[in-house]
């Protein structure tokens, strides 16, 4: 029986006999879904039928049956967990595949466009185009900036601000809620790491704004100017007012190129690239692909910055592909960090270093980059000794992050620019009415789309019990967590909070066969990441887990 890929991880296929088990096992297969129940057609092997077979052969199984015509949000979230744990390739199969495609095609909708979607199943064989109202997220078109009032602003349409309003509509509908954000499109910034090692393509990281607007939210199109917490009110830059019961700051962190020197000139050429921006991503992947030999330089700055494991992603996944292209041992790695350990939670270095013996990388700590001459190929760092100059036939940049100036010079800000919260309630500690989350505010974590996924429901739980007259009660751990992809579809999930403190708190379903005295976890498939985000923007709270008072 011919199988149909949809992925370079899973195929589909109609009912399978004996004899199709042990060819999908000599076809490399290494594991098998069924998504058919028990009993539906007389002669179907039984799910305990077919998983002692698939055992038989040595490959894995899931069973996640789906009724025709009735495949819900649950059976979405099993398949999407079968596909994470099940070490692939992976066969799906059903009476005739299409429940197979279908369950695939829904747990890919927010993280894949509709027509990407429904092309994949189409060159497949399988017609979704039925399917194209649940595969598209609602869209909200924006409202222009006008004097007016809400129950609560949020500032910054990011995954942090939108995260938050989804949650704090699942607690109330009622709420009238503005979101204020400029941009038109809405990025997937995790999601660029894989771009840069070739693994997504970079069109599937970015949505338009207005698709991943919560319904039920209104989207204000402006830029903030300034704030008056003094009359719960914030100015666009338009000159407009608007006006708010609670006020939600989410804006981010700002990546602040010009701080070295001759960098913004030659980003994007010269061999100069990052990973931190949508332009450049892809040729991160083009330096990759064409370096033989020669050097290459990855950077790291000082602290603090966004998703603090990208500079070393980027630079694991790219000695894994000149591994497997058989051109590392040519190529002088080196990894030149402000920082002076490798990564600041010490239970994580032992395996990362692992991996740096593995790829031959030199590690130069406390080593800053200040300057970049692209036509000479050049870079300048500051180290304990002095300035040192280095050659490179390509650089990864990390380029230095800063607070956002509007909320610098605003009156919510600390010393430091940020939006100035208490790290347990993320309520702001001079204005009652306004909470802080995200990579812009103050709270001493790493600043990553996890900490987000963790902040919004406490931020959620705790704004609502101002609404109505109560303390908080939720209660922010510090919870932040960097997936390392050490090499092409293994990573190793570094979780911790406040002072480095262990959290293991991922849901039990993604990870299989983890020891809780187990470190360094290694994840099977690069879907994680996008079953994440999805999850987040649609306020669905059952991705958190969370292990304290915030409410799921």
């Amino acid at each position: 029986m011919p199988f149909k890929p949809l992925t370079p991880t899973l195929s589909v296929s109609p009912q399978l006999s004996e004899a199709d088990v042990a060819q999908a096992a000599r076809d490399g297969f290494r594991a098998i879904i069924d998504n058919r129940p028990d009993g539906e057609e007389p002669g179907q092997l039984s799910a305990a039928d077919m998983e002692a077979l698939a055992a038989r052969h040595g490959m894995g199984f899931a069973h996640v049956p789906a009724i025709p015509g009735q495949i819900g949000d649950a059976e979405v979230a099993q398949m999407a967990s079968a596909l994470v744990r099940l070490d692939g390739p992976v066969l799906a199969y059903c009476r005739t595949g299409t429940r197979s495609t279908t369950l695939w095609a829904l747990s890919q909708a927010g993280a894949r466009s509709a027509d990407s979607i429904i092309a994949t199943a189409a060159d497949a064989g399988y017609d979704l185009t039925a399917l194209r109202p649940r595969l598209e997220l609602p869209s909200t078109p924006p409202e222009g900036a006008r004097p007016g009032k809400a129950d609560i602003v949020v500032i910054g349409g990011g995954s942090a601000g939108l995260a938050t309003a989804a949650s704090l509509l699942e607690r109330d509908a009622t709420l009238d809620i503005v979101v204020i954000e400029p941009r038109d499109s809405h990025d997937y910034q995790p999601g660029w790491t894989m771009v840069g090692g070739g693994v997504f393509d970079v069109a599937e990281t970015r949505r338009a704004e207005a698709s991943v607007i919560p319904a039920g939210v209104r989207w204000i199109k402006g830029a903030v100017a300034s704030f008056q917490p003094e009359r719960d009110a914030v100015t666009l830059e338009d000159g407009s007012t608007i006006g708010y019961r609670a006020l939600v700051v989410a804006p981010g962190i700002a990546l602040d190129w010009a701080a070295v020197d001759g960098l913004p000139e030659t980003l994007g050429r010269n061999g100069v690239t990052s990973n931190y921006s949508y332009d450049t991503a892809p040729y991160t992947w083009e330096l990759v692909r064409s370096l033989k030999g020669g050097t290459a330089l990855f950077t790291q700055p000082p602290m603090p910055i966004k998703c603090a494991g990208a500079p070393q992603k980027a630079m694991y996944l790219s000695c894994d592909h000149w591994r497997r292209a058989g051109v590392l041992r040519d190529i002088d790695v080196q990894f030149h960090t402000a920082g002076a350990v490798l990564f600041g939670v010490k239970e994580f270095v032992p395996p990362l270093m692992e991996y740096v013996d593995r790829y031959g990388i030199d590690l130069a700590f406390e080593s800053t980059l200040i300057a970049v001459n692209g036509a000479d190929r050049t870079a300048t760092f500051r180290e304990q000794a002095g300035e040192v100059t280095r050659s490179f036939d390509m650089i990864h940049v990390t380029p230095p992050q800063r607070a956002p100036a509007f909320i610098a010079r605003s009156p919510l800000a600390n010393e430091a620019g940020y939006v100035d919260v208490d790290q347990a309630s993320l309520q702001h500690v001079r204005y009652a009415n306004i909470f802080g989350l995200g990579d812009g505010g103050s709270t001493p974590n790493a600043k990553t789309m996890a900490a987000a996924r963790k902040q919004a429901p406490v931020v959620a739980e705790n704004l609502i019990a101002f609404l109505a007259g109560k303390p908080p009660r939720a209660v922010y751990d510090g919870y932040g967590s960097c997936p390392l992809t050490v090499e092409r579809g293994k990573i190793l999930l570094a979780e911790f909070g406040y002072g480095g403190k262990l959290l293991p708190s991922f849901p039990s379903w993604i990870i299989e066969g983890t020891k809780p005295q187990r470190l360094s976890w290694l994840l099977k498939s690069e879907a994680l990441p996008w079953i994440y985000w999805n999850a987040m923007l649609k306020g669905r709270e059952w991705m958190a887990q969370p292990q304290h008072r915030s409410a799921a």
